[in-house]
């Protein structure tokens, strides 16, 4: 399960690698040639209507029926969160959603383990600061058995909750927390909140708690929280999707009518905290780059100014033409990254505005500026086209995200939300209506009442953090409990019945003038459409002496043609509320455009622009490279990126086209010349080696037309279109080969091991090796995790991997686990790989629950038009029919435990696995000495 909250991201240690500019009145050619949809109309898109009731028990429960595809979107949220958690057990609200995963009376196994059997995507579990949540989206003919494991965790989990359990989750959440601190500026949240909301202030602490508290936490605490906090009449539940409210209420009474009604838990309080002064904190870590953040405290979620505020924060550093983008990252090239934001809780809220600053500039010098601009941004306040173009943006991502019933945003999360922390499921239609009239005035008075207070600045330097590391004494120290497994009450399962079958999209093609080819798949349950432009390039096309280049070249096809500057192309999208992306990957390099139907035309033509007219400007390449450089280098300070780059060249051969983790090097990225990104355009990004994909609410027979225009004449160019030779791959070694890279003071080992297989991502029987791996390590139940985090507890999750590349099939291995067990875990790594390759394969059990899920959640896996383009390119890539994800149910009917085995015995081999772990080698090393492993030894530098 994972704490979600939104500051998470407060820290800003991300590098911005966006290109905003500092807004004003011009408007881009492309803008004009076309009309765009009014702001008014646009959010007239948003309807998520719905009926509500309450329980006689008081359980809240809100319906909302969308027929588009046969699932349903479950959520229940919790009325309790950190905030509400008493001195002594931070913490606990989080390590209590993990408890309700393993198991309540009448159904005593791992809670995934049912929503497996019923074909559920989208499932998890959250903690913040105001509430806890837990969802799933599952088929139809599942719901019933889907409320019926919901009710009975609600109602009867006390008797299934054993010492056992608690200890368990208990070292799981501790390397949760480990896993968090060990990123580079995984400490600054802590800092945050404790200079923000003194204690005892409800917000003082982290959802994530104290090792300490952690360790302190009893089976008497478990009782108490479960019987103070998580009664119904302190829940909401929420069904979206192929039910209606008529279906869904005699249902609901059925499962939860019965549950007892608990204590009122009255969220506490909170004041709006105001710092006395400014205050300053200079903090060390494994950074590339100084970053400066600044934050001030702000109204919760219910207040008047939370739009403006929001809507200002985006003006000032969270849109594309933010203003401290433009200047600080593009005119005066002083920082690398900015970001700026709203974070609104239940009862304060934060805004934070930050910088990263460019190697070779002084903090000083940015900040100094970050202040100018700030207080010129107050004293002015927008422009009324700033304060459209950030409202159109919010509008364009909310109408994208009603075609999701369920998971972490889609609608069952938005009427919850509402319902729990403001007592209104209605209130995104509240916000919208206040974002429809909002002004430049109401915006600038909001920033100046709460911008204009003292705020919190944290200088976050390279180098190494100061002081120890709260690390855990394990466990409750007191005499634990003799605790039974009790049945309180016998509930039987609902069968599952009444499936339907995938009915995926029938996928037209189409060949433009020029020869290109067009596939083209109609979904219309909201009125958008999806472009998907796909060059056969990927970074497997760099040159060997210049990786890096294809990415960098990506990152400069939006930052100016030869017609618009990157500030007014990043204007221009926000106004049409589109989204132009690159990305692909290592065999495909692709441009994808998400438009607003009602805008497509312009923003078809600003996305043909983009790709077919680029400038590459060599004041934005040197800015853009500086962004890039600082990327690799941050990205070899975090324990995934060290592991990645290491293990990478040494599986597929430092000279082979997949020998690279993406980014290229600093030197090879400082090589990099503007005629190497012509000379990159001509060769790959160009019409004859082009494939265009289309998944929208719009006929193709209207559609056709306006792709014409935008593609069907361009030509490719005299030059020779590009090759790739994967003809040197790497050779694995003939026994097991392990690498101990050291970074110090790390709290979790990163452990990252897999080779390249002989199988062929064509192949039809890959599927058997993929379902293979469901049982070893593919999900949350396969082996792997389930014996390192559940079991040992050693873990917050392990996970083994089948990656797909056009020419190359490898399997990987990864599993962070707490440092002074990296030795034993490396151990039980082997030991599970290799009994499941010799005498202990696929069980019976396991290939039922395996089988029964991958059949099952196909609706659910291609409910969004986003999830069908995605499958389109894929199949595409690697040679398959059209409708071959409709063919998959009858292909693992057909698997048995023996082909399983066999795809698995055949691809994997343990003896020539290459191993990497990043960790402290003072603690890492004596422990793989003492289990008598073989290892090298070398430096994360």
């Amino acid at each position: 399960m994972k704490i979600r909250f939104a500051a998470s991201s407060l820290a800003a240690l991300a590098i911005a690698t966006a290109a905003p500019s500092l807004a004003d009145d011009h408007t881009a050619a492309t803008d004009s040639a076309q009309e765009i949809a009014p702001l008014a109309s646009l959010i007239d898109e948003v309807s998520i209507a719905n009926t509500k009731f309450q329980l006689e028990n008081g359980l809240t429960v809100i319906v909302h029926e969308d027929r588009k595809a046969p699932v349903v979107g479950v959520a229940v949220w919790y009325n309790v969160g950190s905030k509400d958690e008493p001195e002594g057990q931070t913490g606990f609200a989080h390590l209590f959603e993990h408890l309700m995963f393993n198991g309540s009376e009448n159904a005593p196994g791992d809670f995934f383990q049912y929503l497996q059997e019923m074909g559920a995507t989208d499932y998890n579990g959250t903690t913040n600061f105001d509430r806890t949540n837990y969802f799933q989206t599952v088929p139809t003919g599942a719901l019933e058995k889907a409320l019926w494991l919901e009710s009975d965790r609600m109602g009867y989990l006390l008797g299934a909750v054993t010492q056992e359990k608690l200890d368990n989750q208990r070292g799981v959440v501790q390397n949760e927390k480990r896993q968090g601190d060990n990123q580079p500026g995984g400490l600054i949240f802590y800092e945050i909140v404790e200079q923000l909301f003194p204690k005892p202030h409800p917000y003082g602490h982290t959802p994530i708690g104290s090792m300490a508290d952690l360790d302190a936490a009893s089976m008497e605490d478990v009782r108490n929280w479960f019987r103070d906090k998580y009664g119904p009449n302190n829940a909401t539940l929420v069904l979206a999707g192929d039910i209606s409210p008529e279906e869904a209420r005699p249902l609901v009474e059925k499962y939860f009518g019965e549950i007892t009604r608990g204590p009122v838990n009255t969220p506490a309080s909170a004041e709006i905290t105001e710092l006395s002064e400014d205050v300053r904190t200079v903090m060390k870590d494994q950074v590339a780059a100084t970053n400066l953040s600044r934050y001030w405290t702000a109204p919760g979620i219910d207040s008047r100014d939370l739009v403006a505020l929001t809507v200002g924060a985006d003006i000032l550093g969270g849109l594309s033409s933010s203003r401290l983008d433009n200047v600080l990252v593009r005119d005066e090239k002083l920082a690398v990254g900015v970001s700026a934001g709203n974070f609104a809780f239940q009862r304060v809220g934060i805004l934070t505005i930050g910088a990263t600053v460019r190697p070779g500039v002084e903090a000083a010098t940015v900040e100094a500026r970050m202040d100018e601009i700030l207080t010129r941004f107050i004293a002015e306040g927008p422009t009324e086209d700033e304060v459209r173009r950030a409202a159109t943006r919010t509008v364009a991502r909310t109408i994208r995200g009603l075609e999701q019933v369920g998971g972490f945003g889609g609608k069952a999360v938005t009427l919850a939300q509402g319902q729990v922390l403001t007592g209104s499921q209605n209130f995104f239609a509240d916000q919208l209506k206040i974002l429809a009239t909002l002004t430049p005035a109401e915006v600038q008075a909001a920033m100046l009442k709460w911008l204009t207070r003292p705020a919190l600045t944290i200088q976050l330097e390279p180098g190494e953090r100061e002081g120890s590391y709260e690390e855990a004494l394990g466990g409750n120290s007191a005499a634990k409990e003799e605790s039974k497994f009790v049945v309180t009450k016998e509930r039987p399962a609902p069968e599952i019945s009444g499936l339907s079958a995938l009915d995926f999209p029938d996928i037209t093609e189409v060949t433009l003038s020029n020869g290109m080819k067009v596939h083209y798949a109609q979904r219309d349950a909201v009125p958008v459409t999806r472009v998907a432009l796909s060059f056969d390039a990927g970074s497997a096309a760099d040159p060997l002496d210049k990786r890096g280049l294809e990415g960098l070249a990506l990152s400069l096809f939006d930052e100016g043609t030869t017609t618009l500057s990157s500030k007014e192309i990043a204007e221009a999208r926000e106004r049409l509320g589109a989204e132009i992306n690159t990305g692909g990957g290592q065999d495909r390099s692709t441009f994808t455009l998400t438009a607003l139907s009602a805008n497509l035309a312009p923003s078809l033509d600003l996305m043909t622009d983009i790709v077919r007219n680029p400038a590459f400007d060599e004041g934005e390449l040197e800015r853009v490279r500086a962004q890039t450089i600082t990327g690799i280098e941050q990205a070899m300070r975090t324990p995934q990126g060290i592991a990645n780059r290491t293990l990478t060249p040494l599986l597929y051969g430092a000279d082979n086209p997949y020998g690279d983790a993406g980014q290229g090097t600093v030197a090879s990225v400082s090589s990099i010349t503007r005629d190497d990104l012509v000379t990159f355009k001509d060769a790959w990004i160009r019409p004859d080696n082009a494939t265009l994909f289309v998944v929208s609410d719009t006929p193709l027979a209207e559609l056709t037309p306006a792709l014409e225009q935008a593609f069907g004449a361009w030509e490719a160019p005299a030059a020779a279109k590009g090759s790739k030779d994967f003809s040197n791959l790497a050779e694995a070694p003939s026994s097991q080969r392990i690498i101990l890279v050291d970074r110090p003071n790390s709290p979790q080992s990163f452990i990252l091991g897999g080779l390249v297989t002989d199988a062929k991502a064509q192949d039809p029987q890959i599927v058997d090796l993929l379902n293979a791996n469901n049982a070893l390590g593919g999900n949350f139940l396969a082996r792997l995790n389930m014996n390192l985090r559940e079991t040992k507890g050693w873990s917050y999750g392990v996970r083994g991997g089948v990656r797909l590349r056009e020419n190359a099939v490898s399997y990987i291995v990864q599993a962070p686990v707490q440092a002074d067990r990296t030795g034993d875990s490396l151990t039980e790594l082997s030991r599970e790989i290799s009994s499941f390759l010799s005498t202990n394969g696929v069980t019976e059990t396991e290939l039922s629950r395996i089988v029964n899920n991958e059949i099952r959640e196909l609706p659910g896996r291609f409910e969004t038009s986003a999830a069908v383009l995605g499958a389109m390119q894929s199949n595409a890539t690697y040679g398959r029919p059209s409708n071959y994800h409709e063919t998959l149910a009858d292909t693992y009917r057909a698997q048995t435990a023996q082909s399983l085995d066999a795809a698995a015995r055949s691809a994997l081999d343990l003896g020539r696995f290459t191993w990497v772990i990043v960790g402290d080698a003072e603690q890492v090393r004596p422990q793989l000495e003492a289990i008598g492993i073989t290892y090298e030894e070398t430096s994360a530098n």
